[in-house]
C-alpha cells in the first residue's frame, strides 16, 4: 500500500514565486503536487491574496489560476482553530501572517514554504517551537531530498 503523499503548506509568496517562474524551487513543489507525490495545502486566506496579487501583478494568468489550483492544490484549510490562532499569535504579530500560520497548524502540515523572511524565516523563537520546519521553497526541496534518502 501507498503511503499517503507529504501534506506541505504554501503561504501567498511561495504558490506566486510557483506560478510566476517556470524554473525555480517553488515551481517544483507545484508539479510534485501535481503529480500527486506532495499533498500540498493552502488556506482560504492564501487563494484570496494570489487572486488578488495575480489580478494585480499577472492579469494575463488570471483565466489560469484556477485551472493551475486545480491541478496542484489538494486541500484548502477553511479557518484555523481558535487555540492555533491564540498559538500564532505569540510568535508573529502581523494579524494577516499570525492567520497563515495558524492555518498551517490546523493543517497539521509537515512542512511550511514561504518566501516571508521577515515574519517566518527569520522568527528564531518561531522556528524553534513549531512542530514542522519552515523554509524557503529551495530549503523544502532539500528537506525532501533528505527524507526520501533516509527512507530508501
Amino acid at each position: 500500500m501507498a503511503k499517503p503523499a507529504l501534506k506541505v503548506f504554501l503561504d501567498t509568496s511561495a504558490l506566486f514565486a510557483g506560478i510566476w517562474s517556470a524554473s525555480g524551487g517553488a515551481h517544483a513543489i507545484l508539479q510534485l503536487g501535481e503529480a500527486q507525490l506532495l499533498s500540498l495545502v493552502v488556506s482560504s486566506q492564501v487563494l484570496a491574496e494570489i487572486e488578488e496579487v495575480v489580478r494585480e501583478k499577472l492579469p494575463d494568468l488570471l483565466d489560469e489560476l484556477l485551472l493551475i489550483l486545480d491541478a496542484c492544490i489538494a486541500r484548502v484549510v477553511k479557518r484555523p482553530s481558535a487555540r492555533a490562532l491564540a498559538q500564532a499569535r505569540r510568535f508573529v504579530s502581523y494579524e494577516a501572517d499570525a492567520r497563515i500560520l495558524a492555518a498551517a497548524m490546523t493543517a497539521r502540515a509537515a512542512y511550511f514554504v514561504t518566501l516571508d523572511r521577515k515574519h517566518f524565516l527569520r522568527n528564531d523563537a518561531l522556528c524553534e517551537v513549531m512542530s514542522f520546519p519552515i523554509g524557503t521553497p529551495g530549503d523544502f526541496l532539500q528537506w525532501y531530498r533528505d527524507q526520501q534518502i533516509a527512507e530508501s
